[in-house]
């Protein structure tokens, strides 16, 4: 037996010999299902790209070369949650950990995210471009607008990305989509705006989000959209769910919210506490238009319903502002002081009436 083995060695050994060539064994050849040698087309130069392609190549690799040191990895623990009542001993809970981005808005350690990221968050760790991890503070948050700040200590002269204006996008327009998609620090994706906000200069909840085809993944939550100018237009909040489609809070509603949150903490937007749908009057040919807002409930003990609006009141109008969706309604109420009286005019059984109301606060969930 032991002499076969041997034989099949040398055998093999043999066969091996045959594809000897100046003393090197060469890889074997492929061949086509013809019998043909495949033959691999490779250049003795190197290709030479087309010049306008390779300069917006090269500038775009030196546009995400510029951001990415004030782009941050944000790393979140949540407190384990609280076990429930019961005479039978537990296992211990376990913190929640998660992973989102942000990024600098000032050199002192400003940091913008989402609200979803760090919501209910213990501890908050942050992780810059040349490797620093540091300790961060949640000083504001906003669920309404998805947004909040955060505060890293001890640091200075932090580079910052800056804020652009999103009421300038053009559908078509490139940007990027920068953050930690599943974790990966870093991460840059082109792409173009989809579709821009129809009503520029909206700060309030409510608003409209930039769209854009650049990838947003899971993990890419608060990080910057940025245009070719290297400013931040948007910031990145959610995906469709097949993820073709980002969604980004534009840089208006940014500088509105962010001073607010980073001074005080939150936000004090206005409430009446109804809700509400739009009221349409037929048309011709079966044609239709807004003609106001409908209530169709009023939560007892809320603004308006001391003030005595009821269901299938038609609003059209509130303090002096003409309002024809519910979204003009939203903008409208939401940007006024709470507690302050306004008049609100509507229709009612075909009558026109007006009452005021106290503007109320909206409650933060």
């Amino acid at each position: 037996m032991q002499r076969r083995v041997l034989m099949l060695t040398l055998s093999a050994l043999v066969a091996l010999a045959g594809c000897r060539s100046t003393g090197s064994v060469d890889a074997p050849q492929a061949t086509s299902p013809a019998g043909a040698p495949l033959t691999l087309a490779v250049p003795t130069t190197p290709a030479q790209p087309d010049p306008e392609l390779a300069r917006l190549s090269k500038s775009l690799a030196r546009l995400a070369d510029r951001l990415r040191p004030a782009l941050v990895q944000v790393r979140f623990t949540d407190a384990p949650p609280e076990a429930e009542g019961s005479d039978r001993p537990e296992e211990p809970r376990q913190p929640r950990r998660g992973i989102g981005s942000g990024f600098v808005v000032s050199s002192t350690g400003y940091i913008i995210t989402n609200y979803h990221v760090v919501s209910g968050a213990s501890s908050v760790q942050v992780r810059f471009l040349d490797g620093r991890r540091l300790s961060a503070r949640v000083i504001g948050t906003d669920a309404r607008t998805d947004l909040a700040v955060l505060k890293v200590d001890g640091v200075g002269n932090l580079p910052v990305m800056p804020l652009g204006d999103s009421d300038t996008l053009q559908v078509g327009e490139l940007v990027m989509a920068l953050g930690s998609p599943f974790g990966l620090e870093q991460s840059v994706s082109l792409g173009i705006v989809s579709r821009k906000p129809s009503r520029p200069g909206v700060a309030t909840p409510g608003f409209q989000f930039v769209q854009t085809d650049a990838a947003v993944n899971p993990g890419n939550s608060g990080g910057p959209l940025v245009n070719m100018a290297g400013e931040v237009v948007g910031v990145n909040s959610m995906a469709s769910s097949n993820g073709s489609l980002g969604f980004a809070i534009p840089s208006r509603v940014v500088q509105a919210v962010v001073p607010i949150l980073a001074a005080k903490g939150k936000v004090r937007w206005g409430w009446l506490g109804i809700s509400i749908t739009e009221a349409e009057e037929p048309g011709p040919g079966g044609s239709s238009k807004p003609i106001g807002v409908l209530v169709r409930n009023v939560r007892p003990g809320e603004p308006a319903a001391r003030a005595g609006m009821k269901p299938g009141d038609i609003v059209t109008s509130v303090d002096g502002v003409p309002v024809r969706e519910p979204r003009d309604l939203q903008h409208v109420v939401a940007g006024l002081e709470p507690g302050k009286k306004v008049s609100v005019a509507l229709t009612r059984a075909g009558r026109q009436e007006s009452v005021v109301v106290e503007i109320g606060e909206a409650p933060e969930e």
